[in-house]
């Protein structure tokens, strides 16, 4: 068994076709460095897990993604062949990118069904697979409360809400950050089968989250980032049968 513990390279990033490819990401907060040339690639219908501490840069890194932060003056981002680095959210959102963020950012003063419809559109191939009824047949919880304001939903409604709205834009590569963070057991069992029905599509997936357990069973393969570098990038197998590492980057 082989296993990547040295600093990130582009040989890093996996063989094949990338649906995502990421090289030479470079972002800081002001003078502090968060993420040192790190790359970073998703394949067609692949679930990436995406783990580390807090604070070493997962957040950072679906940020840079989806264009909220810049991803430095080395940064390459290919999505689907198309070089995204710089490009607006709105851009990169309308290319196939879909972020469910730490802290759901649904809005408040509109209801379930206008956070979703809001969201509604084709995705980057034309097609609309994800409709206002398979989001309400995957989320039967959403369709009772579709008329309740945002801010009457609980935490886990919210994150079932935030999730359908991502839907609605039909990505190719959905993104979600800390998906089950704050969740009652229940309610975080009903996530991580969702996530299971949405892989199935064949949909690419990254997530991060701190339930090494669930996401170990979801994800083809795992990233750990240290102080925002890649200091781990290789299949479920070799990390469940490591535990040592699996303590050194992510026990407490």
């Amino acid at each position: 068994m082989t296993i990547a513990l040295a600093t990130p390279t582009t040989s890093s990033v996996p063989t094949g076709e990338a649906l995502l490819a990421a090289t030479g990401v470079a972002t800081a907060h002001g003078r502090i460095p968060c993420l040192r040339d790190v790359a970073f690639a998703v394949r067609p219908g692949e679930t990436v897990g995406l783990l580390g501490r807090n604070g070493m840069g997962k957040t950072t890194l679906l940020r840079t993604l989806t264009g909220l932060l810049s991803g430095g003056p080395t940064a390459s981002i290919r999505f689907r062949g198309v070089d995204l680095a710089g490009r607006r959210p709105a851009a990169i959102a309308r290319a196939g990118i879909a972020l469910v963020p730490e802290g759901r950012g649904i809005f408040p003063n509109l209801t379930v069904h206008e956070n979703l419809i809001l969201a509604a559109r084709a995705g980057p191939s034309g097609k609309r697979e994800w409709t206002l009824p398979r989001v309400f047949d995957l989320f039967p919880r959403l369709a009772e409360r579709r008329a309740n304001w945002g801010d009457q939903l609980s935490g886990g409604e919210q994150q079932m809400l935030s999730i359908g709205r991502a839907l609605m834009t039909n990505p190719e590569l959905l993104m979600l950050d800390e998906a089950t963070e704050g969740l009652a057991p229940k309610v975080r069992d009903e996530i991580w089968k969702t996530l299971r029905i949405v892989a199935a599509t064949g949909m690419a997936i990254v997530v991060v989250d701190k339930n090494l357990e669930d996401l170990f069973e979801l994800a083809d393969r795992h990233v750990i980032l240290a102080k925002g570098e890649v200091v781990f990038e290789g299949p479920t197998a070799a990390l469940t049968a490591d535990p040592a590492l699996v303590h050194r980057w992510l026990g407490v």
